[in-house]
């Protein structure tokens, strides 16, 4: 045996391919490595700077109480990104191809047209998110931080021109900042243990708090989230049976699972550290430049910063995967494509009109939640049809639990979020 082969095999062994641990040449921990990433992309979505107004009000207002909704919606969100990524493993297709193929033209169009609403409402929380941290950090006027803003996000498109696979490493490395900003806020609030373990006994204490909790779960499923799975999925891996796709769809689960879990752990610091220092003191915070401030009061420097620079990073990262989201929808419902540049040229001109006019960053961040739920039953329902259906699935069709599980789950979201518009539209 040469030296060369030996080396290859050491490499391989320390670097495995799908295709090893899909033959068997690889086992433990290391089998799930070559099939981590595409979950942390579509994870972006659920740290999103729409959810950081959320949940610092929850936890400002009501201390650790509604803990226990950011756990059920987090597993609300692993059967439905857990669906996404499997449509995508068992037909090669992602979700809007299979509505073109499944639907009428005139369907896929209204679709197409609503689904690109939708992401444009994403991309302007996102990119407002990102000027807003950009302006917390560095004191820069909010429309010089936007256009800086627009910057970093042409600068993190760059490396999907180097590959997905780099596109997922930088998206997964933006995360994994998140969670060192928020984890160092964590430790510097000093919660009460006791008190968060009581947060996740499921109660509430009024009619707001009930409000409160219902924002958080109809504002937890994201439309351009459940398109991207399914296209981040279809040619990553390919399985040539359904054995084949099954174990694929396995690995995925467990990254998805592993995604979730930092998410909702991002959302979970959010309220607990919103409890442990605004609503221990009586403060009711709902502008996040309010609690910005006021962590630096309360906690100094470090805590300010860490929770500017999560919402910088949070915001530049879930805006350049809306924006990949725009080009999966566009290809998909119609079969068209633009170059992404320009995607996100065009994308950019919502928010930096906003921010150009003075509007409030926090409220139109409210609003973008808001158009957000207009689009949820668009994808949630065509998901869980498409999934239901063996001659679209093949081997990997829901079991019949899970199909049920889809549409209980679809209709508490799709509920919520009428409910939601309902609420919006009577306290405007």
């Amino acid at each position: 045996m040469s030296r060369v082969y030996k080396e290859k095999q050491i490499s391989r062994l320390q670097h495995p391919t799908a295709q090893d641990v899909l033959n068997g040449k690889v086992r433990g921990i290391k089998s799930v490595l070559p099939f981590l990433g595409p979950a942390f992309i579509a994870a972006v979505a659920y740290i999103d700077p729409g959810n950081f107004a959320t949940n610092i009000t929850a936890g400002s207002q009501y201390g650790y109480l509604l803990l226990w909704v950011i756990a059920f919606s987090n597993l609300m969100a692993v059967l439905i990104q857990s669906l996404s990524a499997k449509l995508g493993i068992a037909t090669g297709k992602n979700l809007p191809e299979v509505a073109r193929e499944n639907f009428s033209k005139k369907t896929s169009i209204l679709l197409w047209i609503q689904a690109e609403l939708v992401i444009m409402a994403t991309d302007l929380a996102e990119f407002i998110g990102a000027a807003l941290g950009m302006y917390l950090l560095f004191d820069i006027p909010m429309l010089p931080a936007a256009l800086i803003t627009a910057v970093g996000s042409f600068a993190i498109l760059e490396l999907q021109r180097r590959g997905v696979r780099a596109f997922e490493a930088g998206i997964t490395a933006m995360v994994m900042m998140v969670v060192l900003a928020f984890a160092l806020q964590t430790f510097l609030a000093h919660p009460d243990a006791g008190s968060i373990a009581a947060g996740f006994i499921p109660k509430f204490a009024d009619v707001n708090s009930i409000l409160l909790a219902t924002g958080i779960l109809g504002a937890t499923v994201m439309p351009h989230a459940i398109y991207l799975h399914s296209s981040l999925t279809q040619h990553r891996v390919v399985g040539k049976n359904d054995e084949e796709k099954r174990k694929i769809f396995k690995f995925e689960f467990m990254d998805i699972v592993i995604a979730m879990i930092i998410a909702g752990a991002i959302n979970m610091s959010m309220l607990i550290i919103a409890a442990a220092v605004f609503h221990t003191k009586g403060m009711n915070v709902e502008d996040l430049d309010v609690a910005f401030h006021s962590l630096h009061d309360m906690l100094g420097p470090m805590a300010s910063i860490s929770f500017g620079l999560g919402l910088l990073i949070a915001g530049l990262a879930s805006s350049s995967v809306g924006t990949l989201s725009g080009d999966v929808v566009m290809q998909g419902f119609i079969n068209k494509h633009i170059p992404i540049y320009l995607r996100r040229a065009i994308t950019m001109i919502p928010p930096l009109l906003i921010i150009a006019f003075g509007a409030n960053a926090t409220k139109a961040l409210v609003w973008s939640q808001v158009i957000l739920s207009f689009g949820i039953a668009f994808a949630l329902i065509p998901l869980i049809m498409f999934t239901s259906n063996k001659k679209i699935m093949g081997g990997l069709v829901n079991h019949k639990f899970t199909t049920i599980l889809g549409w209980i789950v679809a209709a508490i979201v799709v509920l919520l979020n009428i409910y939601l518009l309902y609420q919006t539209a009577v306290g405007a």
